[in-house]
């Protein structure tokens, strides 16, 4: 019988200084979507990732929609997503009344592969949305290469990819989020910094911040209360998680420290397993492993939906990969991403979150072990 995970996929990591800044707002009335503490969170991660402007949201979702929005984005119009994401990624260009056009994932690092482009791109195209998926970022050099020969923009879907990093050659090592026109991040519970809900959009185009804050306030004039020249949303963050994000970029890098210490006892745990593929880190990347993310391979003797079930009965949660949104009935398109779709097959995800301890990681690796030597 399936226990009760005692060991979750990932549980954020608070402190006395987040608790601090939160009874801040609750002491001092403000905690609603004005205050000091939105200011200084877009402020201190745009700085972190190397962007010149913040622009927070109310979660990751709206975050995307704000900026395909912002970019004029609208019906008729074409979109360049990777098939193998989280929903989110599709639904924010079908919220604008465009059409996703779904890629197939190189298999090295399971992102959009940017060989595919060129052939996806029509006189309705507008542009790519490039996720970096479970924390790999994607292989950004050949995708922004292959959009400035079109004239198309680059988003980042960074909502999973806090921290991570890439080596473009002629600018050297930089921050996901620094790359592209623009990024979203997503800072719910579940990644590597949280807020509770939230999102982002950080950019260095000015011109684009403006029509952002424009758009996430009802399209209301800054100069001009309640008037309001343009159909805007109501996508604001509140102070209240505002205060926990600033003090989660506080101790961005000493998470980031210790996720690294997470992913590098799983590699030294599993080595010895047969048939488990560990994530991937191409040399040009340096990947932040949002979850641990493993490739149940022919070798190993469970399924990956077996294997999922096995670690339930030890008390172990999972997840399985994405399924791709190609096959999802609203965005169903009748293609055959075989690359994706296998990926979605054997990919499970495993307790990873910025909380866990190293007791917990050997008590799930045990469990692989013993799912690889009971079924063999």
């Amino acid at each position: 019988m399936a226990k009760t995970p005692n060991i979750p996929v990932a549980r954020p990591q608070l402190s006395p200084r987040e608790r601090e800044l939160v009874l801040d707002c609750v002491d001092s009335a403000w905690i609603s979507s004005l205050g000091r503490h939105i200011l200084e969170f877009e402020r201190s991660f745009a700085q972190f990732c190397g962007a010149r402007y913040g622009v927070a949201t109310s979660n990751g979702t709206t975050a995307l929609h704000l900026v395909l929005a912002a970019l004029g984005v609208g019906p008729g119009d074409e979109v360049l997503v990777p098939a193998l994401t989280f929903v989110a990624t599709a639904a924010a260009v079908a919220y604008t009344g465009a059409r996703p056009v779904f890629l197939d994932s190189e298999s090295a690092t399971y992102n959009l592969d940017p060989a595919l482009i060129e052939r996806a791109v029509t006189p309705r195209t507008k542009g790519i949305i490039a996720v970096h998926i479970y924390g790999h970022p994607a292989n950004m050099a050949p995708i922004l290469e292959a959009a400035g020969r079109r004239g198309l923009w680059v988003v980042e879907d960074a909502a999973e990819a806090h921290g991570a990093r890439v080596n473009l050659t002629s600018q050297g090592w930089q921050r996901v989020g620094s790359l592209a026109k623009a990024a979203c991040f997503s800072f719910y519970g579940n990644k590597i910094i949280t807020t509770g809900e939230g999102g982002m959009v950080l950019t260095d185009d000015q011109e684009l911040v403006a029509r952002l804050r424009l758009l996430r306030d009802h399209g209301m004039d800054p100069q001009r209360p309640y008037w309001h020249p343009v159909v805007g949303y109501n996508y604001r963050m509140t102070n209240l998680q505002a205060a926990l994000g600033v003090a989660q970029v506080e101790r961005i890098e000493a998470i980031l420290a210790h996720k690294a210490a997470i992913a590098e006892q799983y590699n030294d745990r599993l080595a010895e397993v047969p048939g488990l593929r560990r994530p991937p880190a191409e040399p040009w990347a340096r990947p932040v492993n949002w979850l641990y993310s493993l490739l149940v391979e022919p070798g190993f003797p469970l399924s990956r939906d077996d294997l999922r079930l096995f670690l339930l009965s030890q008390g172990v949660d999972s997840r399985p990969f994405f399924t791709p949104l190609h096959l999802l009935p609203p965005y169903h398109s009748g293609q055959s991403l075989p690359v994706a779709e296998d990926l979605s097959q054997r990919g499970i995800s495993l307790p990873s979150g910025p909380a866990i301890t190293p007791a917990e990681i050997d008590q799930v690796c045990q469990a692989l072990a013993q799912a690889a030597e009971a079924a063999a």
